[in-house]
């Protein structure tokens, strides 16, 4: 059968696992897993059936503790549940958390891991909302790309189905969440086959029912409360080896190696990283990076976080490592060190010879961590002693903790073509890139992949879209170093930012302008000037501002540049571009 491609951001791909194995979802909104119910309400709108042959029932509650408890409720009824939320909001569904999980119910809560507020608000990506749950009793899964997202998604509800613990599969926000690729879609028909009806239909028998009354919710006394903690042991004990088995039955499926821990890298590596999420796929590209410049590197992909098993992890890890550094996306504040760090000082505690283990964080508030970043982290291990609880990409003058950047890499495949688009918040700019992004994706044999930079005030501020595309896979989860087209839709941006910053030689640059190429020589920065003549850019500007006044667009000046970006950049030839721009217009 020929497989699915589809080009879709990871909320997507999370909602399409979510719907097929859900009866009720209970939802409130939060940015960044808010689109991944508004996707799940579209479809039971329109009629879209499950696995099971039912259009999901969505319920919006008026706060997340509201959509926690209506979960919990829906399961009692023996409905198969879930929701979508992050940060605060899942912050909010702790205690029901508990509940669900004492009970051994089958929720399954899809997360697009974000950054808690502290001493400020963020709105954006890492692991403290999801570290805060690990003591809730809920297992944890891991997805670090789009296409991990779809593959994984699915696993968390039928090994809650056949587990009865409940799962959290999360996955990083905005890098992740809001990240557009190309990728093969899970086939309905082949995710029903996987479920556990067995499993299923004892489920639905221990449903609240009238006809057959039972008593649950009690209050316990000394006597009994500790005992009934413990009788859940075994339920635990058996997740690690059922999911083990999903992801044998889905790398089947997809030709994708699924395992609780996965190891990439040199076979008989000596230094590796432990991680998990999206920062994974950029340690896979330094990992090539170094060991094609001679260095024995490698690492470990977490995706079964909770529960933890020692088994899977020592199966797939080098026996010749002799270090290793822990890559943490939260802080601790306090603790002798961060969570996932501990947990692998814990796998070797009191075995001989276990190897230097070291910790770090990075990627708090959706920091970008590129491949420089990453060498840094294995320049460190390489050290005699290397350092332990470090920083990586900011630069910490306090307490002087940060590891130094050296002189940055490429670890991109070559071949792929990088474009960045300069916009203004409501100026359509972000919207178009997205359309260009699956046009590309949907009608060439390239891999896609597009990242939207803004900041929270959304309408208003300066966005930055980010475009690859090429024949190879693209890990490259971090913004663009360097660039072979960029597009500056805000003529006033080029005195306020480096907009060419990272245009490679020979690049090709556009301005959305309204001064005539006489008016550039005085209007242009002498900066700017330089750059464009020492590094023999090609040079175009458009008045978008005009023609989208004179065709009726108003201020709308986003197709009209998207229009110049498929002229320019010659990714599909104009005249099957226009056609599809038009398409995708009359779809929106």
């Amino acid at each position: 059968m020929a497989k699915k491609m589809k080009t879709m951001d990871g909320n997507c791909a999370a909602a399409h696992c979510a719907y097929a194995f859900s009866e009720v979802a209970s939802i409130y909104p939060i940015t960044p897993s808010s689109t991944m119910a508004e996707y799940v309400d579209e479809w039971s709108a329109k009629g879209q059936k499950n696995i099971f042959g039912q259009t999901v029932d969505v319920c919006e509650m008026q706060s997340e503790a509201g959509a926690a408890g209506a979960v919990h409720g829906s399961l009692q009824g023996g409905a198969l549940t879930t929701t979508f939320t992050a940060s605060q909001g899942l912050l909010l569904m702790i205690p029901n958390m508990y509940k669900m999980a004492g009970e051994l119910l089958p929720a399954v809560f899809h997360v697009s891991a974000r950054a808690i507020a502290a001493h400020a608000l963020s709105i954006f990506g890492d692991h403290q909302d999801v570290m805060a749950c690990r003591q809730t009793g809920f297992a944890m899964l891991a997805s670090g790309s789009v296409q991990e997202v779809m593959d994984l998604g699915g696993i968390a509800h039928l090994a809650a189905i056949r587990g009865r613990v409940p799962f959290l599969h999360f996955f990083d926000g905005f890098r992740t969440s809001h990240e557009i690729q190309k990728i093969e879609v899970m086939d309905y028909a082949d995710l029903a086959k996987l479920v556990d009806y067995k499993a299923l239909k004892e489920f639905k028998d221990r449903a609240l029912n009238p006809e057959h009354p039972v008593l649950r919710g009690t209050a316990q006394n000394p006597d009994v409360y500790f005992q009934g903690r413990e009788a859940a042991n075994k339920f635990y004990d058996a997740i690690p080896d059922i999911v083990n088995d999903y992801m044998q039955e889905i790398s089947k499926i997809t030709g994708r190696e699924y395992k609780p821990f996965n190891y990439y890298g040199a076979p008989d590596a000596e230094e590796i990283i432990v991680a998990m999420g999206s920062v994974c796929e950029a340690i896979e590209e330094t990992v090539d990076y170094l060991n094609a410049r001679g260095k024995k590197v490698g690492v470990v992909k977490v995706h079964l976080y909770r529960p933890f098993s020692a088994k899977y992890f020592f199966d797939v890890m080098p026996a010749t490592v002799k270090k290793i550094a822990v890559l943490d996306r939260t802080k601790e504040p306090g603790a002798p060190g961060e969570p996932l760090y501990l947990d692998i000082c814990n796998l070797f505690y009191g075995k001989e010879n276990a190897p230097v283990i070291v910790g770090g964080r990075y990627g708090l508030g959706s920091k970008d961590t590129t491949p420089t970043h990453i060498a840094s982290v294995f320049e460190s291990l390489a050290a005699a002693e290397p350092k332990n609880g470090f920083t990586i990409s900011i630069c910490d003058d306090v307490t002087n903790l940060s590891l130094p950047s050296r002189d940055t890499i490429n670890a991109a495949p070559e071949g792929t073509t990088r474009c960045k688009f300069w916009g203004f918040g409501s100026d359509g700019t972000v919207g178009a890139n997205k359309d260009a992004i699956k046009i590309i994706g949907d009608n060439t044999d390239l891999y896609a992949q597009a990242y939207f930079d803004y900041d929270s005030k959304k309408s208003g501020g300066v966005t930055m879209s980010h475009l690859r595309f090429g024949k190879k896979p693209i890990k490259s989860t971090y913004l663009l170093d360097e660039a072979d087209y960029i597009a500056c839709h805000k003529p006033s941006y080029v005195y306020q930012y480096d907009v060419l910053e990272g245009l490679k030689k020979g690049g090709t640059f556009l301005l959305n302008c309204v001064w005539s190429p006489e008016e550039l020589e005085d209007r242009l920065p002498g900066h700017m000037k330089r750059y464009l003549a020492e590094n023999d850019i090609q040079f175009y500007t458009i008045n978008a501002v005009k023609i989208a006044s004179e065709i009726g667009l108003g201020g709308r000046i986003n197709m009209v540049t998207q229009a110049a970006f498929f002229k320019l950049s010659e990714v599909i030839p104009l005249d099957q571009a226009v056609p599809l721009l038009k398409d995708a217009i009359g779809r929106n």
